[in-house]
């Protein structure tokens, strides 16, 4: 079984630890890392990607790229450098990526084995392959509304079973008479008086 809270708590490796081992005091960072840069999302000609620089080979590799050759300064030889100028440097970055689409940086770095995904609109993570064959739906059958709902990080079998499909939620007292008479054993009379005490 994987809880929400789990799932949500093992993305916080690196606050944990610095919170509980070195008691330091953690703030929000957006998209950045603490110790390494760039690591961020940066706007592209059109849309946005993510770049994680997690060493100093790979930023070297990046800045020898002549679309970055203006980044290839001695200052940011060392990670530490960019921490220290973080702010100057993701400006720099956005400035450059300005002038490109967030295909041709891919390409890029692909080319030289550097990290970077493209962010997604909703839309696009709608129809990827291996989302949409794992959305969930749902129907009202009294209204014909269709529900699309995201899917789970794990697929139980009764969601294979049911082909992903979920019954759609009953309205309020939908099953009253069902479950009273069929299954607690009340009778007619006894409905019509729980609905005049507004027990139901």
């Amino acid at each position: 079984d994987i809880s929400m809270l789990e799932s949500s708590t093992s993305w916080l490796t690196v606050p944990i630890a610095l919170t509980a081992t070195f008691n330091k005091k953690i703030t929000r960072r957006g998209n950045t890392h603490q110790f390494f840069a760039p690591v961020s999302a940066f706007k592209a000609k059109n849309g946005y990607v993510y770049i994680a620089v997690g060493n100093d080979r790979q930023w070297k590799a990046m800045v020898n790229l002549p679309l970055f050759k203006s980044l290839d300064k001695p200052e940011y030889e060392k990670n530490e450098g960019k921490i220290n100028d973080v702010v100057n440097l993701n400006q720099s970055i956005s400035e450059i990526l300005s002038t490109v689409t967030s295909e041709e940086l891919i390409d890029l770095f692909n080319q030289i084995g550097l990290p970077i995904s493209k962010i997604h609109a909703i839309l696009d993570v709608l129809e990827d392959p291996l989302i949409k064959r794992r959305l969930l739906k749902s129907r009202d059958s009294k209204s014909g509304l269709e529900l699309t709902l995201a899917p789970p990080p794990f697929v139980t079998p009764f969601l294979k079973d049911s082909d992903n499909t979920l019954s759609f939620p009953p309205r309020f007292g939908e099953h009253n008479s069902e479950i009273y008479s069929t299954v607690l054993g009340y009778t007619e009379s006894d409905l019509v008086t729980f609905k005049e005490k507004g027990v139901i």
